[in-house]
C-alpha cells in the first residue's frame, strides 16, 4: 500500500522464513500490480535467510524456522526481482539500487554473513547515497580455467576457499558471484562456462527445485555443446533444516563437498 502511494517502503522480514504469513500480498498484489494495472510497486522486502555458516554455528542455530532459503518461492513468481549480495559493498549498492527501483525487490541476507559470524569479512564501503551496484550484473571473485562455479551470498566464501584447496593441487577454479538471481546474467554465466566447460552450481537450498537445477537447465539449453562434462550441483540436502546446531553445521554445504566435485569434474 505505502508503495502504490509514492513511497519507497523497506521492509525487514525477521526471518526470511517468517514471511509465510505474508505471502499472499507478496506474490498475488506485490508482484502482479504492474501487470495488471500499469501501476509501480517500488518497496523493498530484505529477507535475513539460511544457516551460519562460521564457527559459531555449532553452538548457535536457527533450525527449520529460521535458517530456510526462500529465494526459489520467488524466483518462479513473475514480477520480483531478487538480489543476493555476499560482501559489504554489494550490500550497500545493490541495496540502494534495489531502494530506487520501480519493481519489488526481494534483498537476501545470508546469516551467515553477518558480523558475529564473520568478522573478517568488514571492508570500507564507498560513502554517499549516489553509490549502486546494477541489478542483473554477476561479479567474477576468481579467475580460473580447469572448471567454474556458480554460486551466491554466504557460499560465494565457500566457493573461494575451496578455489584456495584446489589450487594447491594445480586446479584453477573459476568463481562467479551472481549476486542477482532475478534477473540473471545470463552473459557472464555463459562467458564462465564457455571459458572453462565445467560447470558446478553451489548454493546453500535444498537440491530439489534449487537454482541449481535452473542454472543447469540454461546452461544445458544454450551452450551444450561447449561443456566437456556434466553440470554438478553442490547443495544442501533435500531435508528441513535441522534444528540441533552441529546438525545444521553438517547440513550445510562446505567447501570440501565443492573440492570432491571439482576433483570428479577435472578427472572426466
Amino acid at each position: 500500500g505505502a508503495a502504490l502511494a509514492g513511497l519507497r517502503p523497506v521492509a525487514e522480514m525477521q526471518f526470511a522464513d517468517f514471511l509465510a504469513t505474508g505471502f499472499n500480498a507478496l506474490v498475488n498484489n506485490a508482484a502482479k500490480q504492474h501487470w495488471r494495472s500499469g501501476w509501480a510497486v517500488p518497496m523493498v522486502v530484505r529477507l535475513p535467510y539460511g544457516g551460519a555458516t562460521g564457527t559459531m554455528n555449532r553452538l548457535l542455530g536457527g533450525g527449520p524456522f529460521h535458517s530456510q532459503c526462500p529465494e526459489m518461492w520467488f524466483l518462479r513468481t513473475p514480477g520480483w526481482k531478487i538480489v543476493a549480495p555476499s560482501t559489504p559493498t554489494d550490500a550497500k549498492g545493490l541495496l540502494m539500487a534495489a531502494i530506487r527501483d520501480p519493481n519489488p525487490v526481494i534483498f537476501l541476507e545470508s546469516k551467515g554473513l553477518y558480523g558475529f559470524f564473520r568478522t573478517d569479512l568488514r571492508e570500507e564501503v564507498p560513502l554517499g547515497a549516489e553509490f549502486e551496484v546494477p541489478i542483473g550484473k554477476a561479479a567474477l571473485r576468481r579467475e580460473g580455467r580447469h572448471a567454474s562455479v556458480l554460486t551466491y551470498g554466504a557460499m560465494t566464501w565457500t566457493a573461494l576457499q575451496a578455489a584456495e584447496e584446489l589450487a594447491r593441487e594445480g586446479i584453477e577454479l573459476e568463481v562467479l558471484d551472481l549476486r542477482s538471481l532475478a534477473p540473471l546474467d545470463e552473459e557472464a554465466i555463459a562467458a564462465t562456462a564457455r571459458k572453462t566447460g565445467r560447470v558446478v552450481v553451489l548454493h546453500e537450498d535444498t537440491r530439489r527445485g534449487g537454482l541449481g537445477g535452473e542454472l543447469a537447465a540454461v546452461l544445458g539449453d544454450a551452450l551444450f555443446w561447449y561443456l566437456d562434462a556434466p553440470i554438478k550441483r553442490v547443495t544442501a540436502p533435500d531435508t528441513p533444516v535441522p534444528y540441533s546446531p552441529p546438525l545444521e553445521h553438517d547440513f550445510l554445504p562446505k567447501a570440501a563437498d565443492v573440492v570432491r566435485t571439482v576433483r570428479e569434474l577435472v578427472r572426466t
